[in-house]
C-alpha cells in the first residue's frame, strides 16, 4: 500500500493553511498554535523548529512527545470523512488537527476545541 502524499509532505507547506484559515474567521495564529501544541505536546519551541526543518507530516506526528489524551474525544466530520472512523494512525491524527483548526474557524471557544473538561461546580 503506498503512502497518501500528505504523509511526505512538510508540516510548513500546510501550516499556513491552518493559520490562514483561523485569520479569515478572526481567529489568530497564536490559538492555531496553542491547538498544535495541545494535540501533540510539543513546545512553541519545538514546534518552531520542525517548521524550520520542514520536517514531513508522518514524522511530525510520529514523533509527537506527549499526544494529548483527550483528542480521542474529538468527533465529527471533516473534508467529508467522519474523524473517529478513520483506522490509520496517521491519517486520524492529521483529521484530529484537521477538525481543530476546523472548530477555531467556526469560531469555537478554546476550552471546548481542547476538550477541557467542565469546571467542578
Amino acid at each position: 500500500m503506498t503512502k497518501h502524499r500528505i504523509y511526505t509532505m512538510s508540516f510548513a507547506s500546510v501550516y499556513p493553511h491552518y493559520v490562514a484559515k483561523a485569520e479569515r474567521k478572526g481567529r489568530t495564529k497564536p490559538e492555531v498554535d496553542e491547538i498544535i501544541r495541545w494535540l501533540t505536546g510539543y513546545s512553541q519551541k519545538q514546534l518552531e523548529q520542525h517548521l524550520k526543518k520542514e520536517t514531513d507530516f508522518e514524522t511530525f506526528l510520529a514523533g509527537a512527545p506527549r499526544p494529548h489524551p483527550s483528542r480521542l474525544l474529538i468527533k465529527g466530520v471533516v473534508c467529508g470523512v467522519r474523524v473517529e472512523n478513520v483506522e490509520e494512525p496517521t491519517m486520524r491524527e492529521i483529521r484530529y488537527l484537521d477538525k481543530l483548526v476546523d472548530e477555531l474557524a467556526k469560531g469555537k471557544a478554546m476550552e471546548k476545541i481542547l476538550r477541557a473538561p467542565p469546571p467542578a461546580s
